[in-house]
């Protein structure tokens, strides 16, 4: 499955990025793959385990924070695999070129 996720501390002023690079420490350690953007993070896998991780975030930020802000969105479809990539690939190959960014 793929999931997108943001997470952010909601009482800690305009500059979060040191907060968001907390719950990228955690994403990563979890050695799944996973493809940060500018407004949120996909991951890929299972999902106790990718649910595991953003739980894992959400205790970081809670650490920090008595309000956090999650949204999370979720592709669940059975048997694909390399998603972070292949959707994109997929989009390209349409596009007849690589998308920017």
């Amino acid at each position: 499955m793929l999931v997108q996720f943001t997470i952010f501390p909601t009482d800690k002023g305009e500059g979060l990025s040191g907060y968001v690079a907390e719950a990228i420490r955690i994403v990563d350690a979890s050695g799944l793959s996973y493809k940060l953007g500018p407004m949120s993070t996909s991951i890929e896998g299972e999902w106790d385990e990718v649910f595991s991780v953003i739980k894992e975030c959400r205790d970081a930020m809670r650490r920090y924070s008595n309000r956090v802000y999650i949204v999370i969105g979720v592709d669940d479809r059975a048997g694909a695999v390399n998603r972070i990539e292949g959707k994109i690939r997929s989009v390209a190959e349409k596009l007849g070129q690589e998308p920017k960014g």
